[in-house]
């Protein structure tokens, strides 16, 4: 593609004299620019894919895939039957929710309560994510509850803690929220902070008398293998029996996971721009270094180098700058994307500054995943801005004029 010539044109452009410092600054910034716009472009789409799978893991693992709850009828157990004939992959449990109030130790905290059965196999991401306790300990009068909940609420396993319920027991003196004793069996992370801060497990049966409910008001929480199909599922068994409510986990989580990617689509377009700027520093650079090379483009084709090869080295150039530093900046920002939960933490430990506060983020740590694909794209993008920057300037050596170049040189 380039010849011999060609060639050594380019490379003793990329070696500008002690007299054209000016152009070797321009040069290094012009490297220095792409390979951080790369590298940072690299790090926030890894960052963004991490912190979104990450989510999602947690999500589906904690939560089910689909839901369905009593609306205008019970659910009755021919349905139930309906689903396990049709659908013999599909893993349904009963379950029951409803919110709540923690008091221990003057601490008073809203907390969501779930109902679940022991012995589900679809509750194991639980079993999994136990730090502390045995869930063969889960029994009446015994609840899970979550690391950062017992942290706050200063508990461990086998204290008992109150919990006042939201539904109201009528007594002589008037209506009285019910509340319960209850033993600490086991705790569990999640690694998902809203979750371990606000949701505690109880017995199936405790769940429906401290609600006073009874089991036609249980749901049926159902896992898929694959939870992309949610929806797909969702149509079919809405058509079974219409008077029931069924949503899935896209439904719940939809404003959440738009925003999520309406924010790395928002990133991936800002931070571009930092490459497209460093791409004019090659286009000032190139332009300059053409003028300072006037005489010698005019020795060349009076030589009888053609127009051709004379714009394919000056445009060698300005890629090969181009593409040294793309190379680059994916090398750092696959480097910095690997350890960047490492250096989150130094950072965190050695400035005593959070950035990435659990709280507000959900997640007790900075995710990652390096997705090739995404690599790939950046690069080539890369690349084409370093080729269009490279280009322009140098396809005007072809519209120079030989004869005055050489009268004013």
């Amino acid at each position: 593609m380039f010849n011999k010539v060609e060639r050594l044109i380019s490379s003793r452009n990329l070696k500008p004299k002690k007299k054209e410092g000016f152009l070797k600054v321009i040069s290094i910034f012009s490297f220095l620019g792409i390979m951080l716009g790369v590298a940072i472009l690299i790090i926030v789409m890894s960052v963004m894919n991490g912190f979104r799978n990450d989510l999602t893991n947690k999500i589906l693992g904690f939560n089910p895939h689909i839901i369905v709850k009593p609306y205008s009828a019970d659910i009755d157990e021919s349905f139930k039957s309906r689903l396990k004939k049709d659908y013999k992959n599909l893993k349904i449990t009963e379950s029951f929710g409803g919110e709540a109030v923690i008091m221990k130790n003057d601490l008073v905290k809203g907390v969501f309560v779930k109902g679940i059965k022991s012995k589900e196999e679809n509750f194991k991401f639980i079993k999994n994510n136990l730090i502390d306790g045995d869930f063969k300990d889960f029994k009446n009068g015994k609840i899970i509850l979550g690391k950062q909940l017992a942290i706050n609420l200063g508990v461990v396993v086998g204290d008992k803690i109150n919990l006042m319920s939201s539904n109201f027991v009528s007594t002589p003196l008037g209506g009285f929220p019910m509340q319960e004793n209850f033993e600490i069996a086991a705790v569990f992370s999640s690694g998902f902070f809203e979750f371990d801060q606000g949701v505690i497990f109880l017995n199936l049966k405790d769940s429906l008398l401290f609600f006073n409910k009874t089991k036609k008001d249980l749901s049926l929480e159902i896992k898929l293998d694959n939870p992309l199909k949610a929806d797909f599922y969702k149509k079919k068994i809405e058509k079974i029996n219409e008077n029931y409510y069924v949503y899935s986990w896209a439904d719940l989580n939809k404003s959440f996971f738009g925003a999520l990617k309406l924010e790395r689509n928002i990133m991936f377009i800002i931070l571009t721009l930092i490459i497209i700027v460093a791409a004019f520093n090659i286009i000032s650079g190139l332009t300059i270094l053409i003028k300072n090379k006037t005489k010698e483009i005019a020795i060349f084709k009076t030589l009888g180098l053609s127009n051709k090869s004379i714009t394919k080295s000056f445009f060698l150039t300005g890629f090969t700058i181009g593409c040294l530093a793309s190379i680059a900046g994916v090398i750092l920002g696959v480097i910095f994307s690997f350890y960047v939960e490492d250096i989150r933490f130094f950072i965190s430990s050695t400035f005593n500054f959070d950035i990435f506060p659990e709280d507000i983020y959900f997640l007790d740590e900075l995710p990652s995943e390096i997705n090739p694909i995404s690599i790939l794209i950046i690069f080539l993008f890369s690349i084409f801005i370093t080729a269009l920057a490279s280009f322009f300037p140098a396809k005007a050596v072809s519209k120079m004029d030989t004869i005055k170049a050489l009268k004013y040189e």
